[in-house]
């Protein structure tokens, strides 16, 4: 009877539950708020049994310490009762009911035995706690207090105890319990990993790609390699063959005329011999004393009178060392032209989608139903199945005949540097492109919209004529000149020769150039 007499919370008013923990609070807003946020509670639910529960105060959420009953019948602690009161000034309400009172606070001596005797039995289980804070983990404690760090400042970012909580330093800051902190903190952790995760894929993509392009750079190198010793092979061949052919007329001028000037030297020496005769029978004859000269001097002087043909040199008996040597580099390149390819635009590799085959000359390409493992670099088209030309143009006038052939699809002409590569677009030009179309069996020009092309002919080859000055890009046919279309369009970027096929029959070929080796006459 003393106990609820005395140590109830709520007194007899509250019609209390035997063994209800929290009664007093569910039927008082003010208790269930101290209830709520004091720092204790966790503790205060987790240590305690229920009749210590009966047997705390209100205010501070502790076991009762020098308990007194107010004429309300509310125990409190007497050092939380008198901080209470003097807060409010001079209102002396009870904390609970607020019922006024004027009579000093009566100590309880049944409820102080009470808790002193629950204090006792819990002390070897409050040292086995305190022994567990004693020996947790050092980053589990507040360097400060000395506490458990059991909250997490939301806005300072870091956990503290339930004293920093009420310090100036987190005053008015929100918190959260630490095991909330942490599910938050692990599913950003996550979040984070799974970020980072996919950051790594992609770096590791990359990685491929660089190391995909570091091998196609070998064997490019490899293919040029390969091409430059094939072209100067074939031009050694041209200059050794050149060589021997002149070396051998040569020779063969030299038997000739060499064999002519023998002959000439043999008759000479046969003349050489008459003459040694008929000079020793004259001198024979002149050593004749008496008439007898005179019988035989008629053939003497006759043999000696006797012309010598041929004592002067035939023209062109030497060689015609001009002829072999005069400007002999620019002879052999001048002959050089028959066997060199010239073609006015070189197709790019490097801008070519995977799906494109080229010639090792780089100037004719066609479609394939298998695509290349190629690097994915800036340049190259992907997925739409085109190549540009190597060079830029950005002034002065330029001119390509392209071989269609039989071709079932294509498009030519030319490309502004600023065309999106890495995405199929329609090549028209607002896109960037200026060129004409042959799909479906119709020709187009690549205008907004479309422009139907009405040709007489079939052309098997498109001459692209381009005009950077005047902004004009011209097509025809030339195997007739019939004019095909004319662009008018200012060109304020970089254009490139631009080819587009669809077709894996017949490929799209550039036709080379006849060179010409001309000296600059001055008239």
């Amino acid at each position: 009877m003393l106990i609820n007499q005395d140590s109830s919370p709520l007194g007899d008013s509250t019609k209390q539950e035997p063994g209800s923990a929290h009664s007093w609070a569910r039927t008082c807003p003010f208790a269930l708020r101290l209830f709520s946020t004091s720092p204790y509670r966790g503790r205060m639910a987790g240590r305690f049994s229920l009749p210590e529960v009966d047997l705390s105060c209100p205010i501070c959420c502790e076991i009762f310490k020098d308990p007194v009953v107010l004429k309300c019948s509310h125990s409190f602690c007497a050092p939380c009762v008198q901080k209470y009161w003097s807060k409010r000034g001079r209102s002396r309400d009870c904390p609970l009911c607020r019922a006024q009172t004027v009579e000093d606070p009566v100590p309880s001596l049944t409820l102080k035995n009470l808790c002193e005797s629950v204090t006792q039995e819990s002390e070897g289980e409050g040292v086995e706690e305190r022994a567990e804070e004693l020996y947790c983990d050092v980053g589990e404690m507040c360097s400060l207090h000395g506490e458990k760090l059991k909250l997490f400042c939301l806005l300072d970012k870091e956990p503290i105890c339930v004293v920093c909580h009420t310090s100036k330093k987190h005053k008015q800051h929100d918190c959260c319990p630490a095991s909330e902190a942490i599910v938050d903190v692990k599913e950003k952790m996550k979040s984070c990993l799974s970020s980072l995760q996919e950051k790594r894929e992609a770096l590791e993509e990359i990685k491929k790609n660089y190391e995909h392009s570091a091998a196609h750079i070998q064997v490019q190198a490899r293919f040029v390699e390969r091409r430059t010793h094939e072209e100067f092979q074939k031009l050694h061949r041209f200059l050794q063959d050149e060589e021997n052919a002149r070396l051998e007329r040569l020779r063969r001028e030299e038997e000739e005329k060499s064999r002519d000037i023998k002959q000439k030297i043999e008759d000479m020496e046969r003349k050489l011999t008459s003459v040694s005769v008929s000079i020793k029978g004259l001198e024979e004859e002149m050593a004749v004393e008496g008439i007898s000269i005179l019988h035989n001097c008629k053939m003497s002087l006759e043999r000696a009178n006797c012309p010598i043909e041929g004592e002067v040199m035939a023209p062109c008996a030497l060689i015609d060392v001009g002829r072999y040597v005069g400007s002999l580099s620019y002879h052999v390149w001048e002959k050089m032209h028959k066997i060199v390819k010239y073609t006015p635009v070189t197709l790019d590799p490097n801008t070519a989608a995977p799906w494109l085959v080229l010639t090792d000359d780089l100037t004719s390409v066609c479609d394939s139903d298998k695509k290349q493992k190629l690097p994915d670099n800036p340049e190259r088209f992907d997925p739409d199945s085109a190549v540009l030309g190597c060079e830029a143009f950005t002034s002065g006038k330029r001119a390509w005949d392209v071989n269609v052939g039989d071709s079932t699809a294509w498009v030519v002409g030319v490309a502004k540097e600023s065309v999106k590569k890495k995405e199929k677009v329609s090549s028209v030009l607002s896109n960037g492109y200026l060129c004409v179309y042959f799909y479906h069996k119709m020709y187009f020009a690549g205008t907004s919209p479309l422009t139907r092309l009405n040709l007489k002919s079939n052309p098997q080859r498109i001459r692209v004529l381009l005009d950077c000055d005047r902004g004009r890009l011209s097509f025809y046919n030339p195997q007739d000149n019939t004019h095909i279309y004319t662009f008018k369009h200012p060109l304020t970027e970089k254009v490139f020769p631009y080819f587009w096929v669809g077709c894996q029959q017949c490929p799209l070929t550039i036709e080379p150039l006849e060179v010409i080796v001309k000296a600059v006459e001055y008239f």
